[in-house]
């Protein structure tokens, strides 16, 4: 077990005592979500007549949109793959049966274009050579979350997957953050969670009361006071425990 670092006890709360696990969100964290689902868009709407310039940005509207209603239990997770289809390919009408054979489209070419980020496994086996638990808890179905994981070659490198589908609540909402804790078996003082949405994955955290670190890839958040760092690589847990405990933030 590792002692708390300074920079996740000051800007990010009260955190003091030891470290016992690492949580990771898995979407544009671990897997490059981001990528493999604006290539499927591209191709999916071109083969059904929507090939402009702004498709990606439309589908990803969609799915933000759609999603979050899913995470609030709004919808169930096929209603919410409905409706971004209808809205999409501009099919109100389309049933239930005809809305899931068009995503199916879409879904195989996501699939497959499922790749790990380099950074990745190394992150991962860092945290675990630290004597961490090495945990992912994720926004989505636990089926297709779990699948991506072993797909992607990340199955064997992580001690606890928790997927928001088997949770009351996705995150941000603290119920999601307190029943992945107990699952992991830790106390929030005792955990740090990293990943890419400042809302879900470090204001989320926080309010729960976990350590955070945002995963910035892309610099979209140049001005967020919370520990950002730009590549796993700099997630190194062997400085989370400087001589006395604390280090200052990378």
């Amino acid at each position: 077990m590792l002692r708390v670092p300074g920079w996740l006890g000051g800007r990010c709360g009260t955190i003091t005592g030891v470290l016992r696990a690492v949580l990771f969100d898995l979407d544009d964290t671990l897997v490059d979500q981001r990528t493999a689902a604006a290539a499927a868009v591209r191709a999916w709407g071109a083969e059904h007549g929507v090939d402009d310039d702004g498709a990606v940005e439309r589908w990803t509207a969609l799915c933000d949109l759609h999603y979050e209603r899913y995470q609030r239990r709004e919808l169930t997770f096929l209603e919410q793959r409905r409706v971004r289809v209808r809205a999409f390919l501009d099919r109100p009408s389309a049933d239930d049966d005809e809305a899931d054979a068009l995503f199916a489209g879409y879904l195989h070419r996501y699939e497959s274009g499922w790749t790990r980020y380099g950074d990745a496994v190394p992150a991962l086996r860092r945290v675990r050579a630290a004597g961490l638990v090495t945990a992912v808890l994720t926004n989505g179905d636990a089926e297709q979350q779990r699948g991506k994981i072993e797909r992607t070659g990340l199955g064997g490198e992580v001690d606890v997957v928790v997927a928001s589908s088997e949770l009351s609540a996705g995150k941000p909402d603290p119920c999601a953050y307190a029943e992945a804790l107990a699952r992991v078996g830790v106390a929030a003082h005792e955990a740090v969670m990293v990943g890419d949405s400042l809302v879900n994955d470090v204001r989320g955290a926080l309010a729960a009361g976990l350590g955070a670190v945002l995963l910035d890839r892309r610099g979209e958040h140049p001005g967020a006071d919370v520990p950002r760092i730009s590549t796993l690589d700099e997630l190194d847990p062997r400085l989370l425990s400087g001589p006395d405990g604390v280090v200052d933030a990378p």
